[in-house]
């Protein structure tokens, strides 16, 4: 029996961010924005995103929580080295928010665990805050 060390399961989260100024209406307090992530396996034992766990919130404090199955209808297995791209978007009342959650990952050995996705911002353009 082998001992797991913590880079056996790896996975890397990055995120693009961009306001959809066609898709929004400030005077009704509708900001859109898209973000597309790639997920990439870096540790060394294949694994399926399961489900997935977001918290949104924007700059009143709301706070809106989303859990599902998969992404965009997917639920990906990446094996070691093996990257996934997918984009999504978000509705906020606010011109600024933030998002951050995790992936909830099935390794082929049998081990569950969770992916962190960092806090990211989402602002639209000529917003300091």
């Amino acid at each position: 029996m082998s001992i797991m060390t913590p880079q056996e399961h790896k996975i890397r989260v990055d995120v693009e961010t961009s306001y959809l100024d066609e898709q929004s209406d400030p005077r009704e307090r509708r900001f859109v924005f898209s973000y597309t992530i790639t997920i990439r396996n870096e540790g060394q034992v294949p694994a399926r995103l399961l489900t997935r766990h977001w918290v949104i919130t924007d700059a009143n404090g709301k706070v809106e929580e989303v859990r599902g199955d998969g992404v965009v209808g997917e639920q990906p297995y990446l094996k070691p080295g093996q990257g996934f791209r997918y984009s999504s978007g978000a509705v906020l009342e606010t011109p600024v928010g933030a998002m951050q959650g995790s992936y909830q990952m099935l390794a082929d050995d049998g081990a569950q665990f969770d992916a962190p996705i960092e806090p990211f911002r989402l602002a639209m353009p000529g917003i300091v805050q």
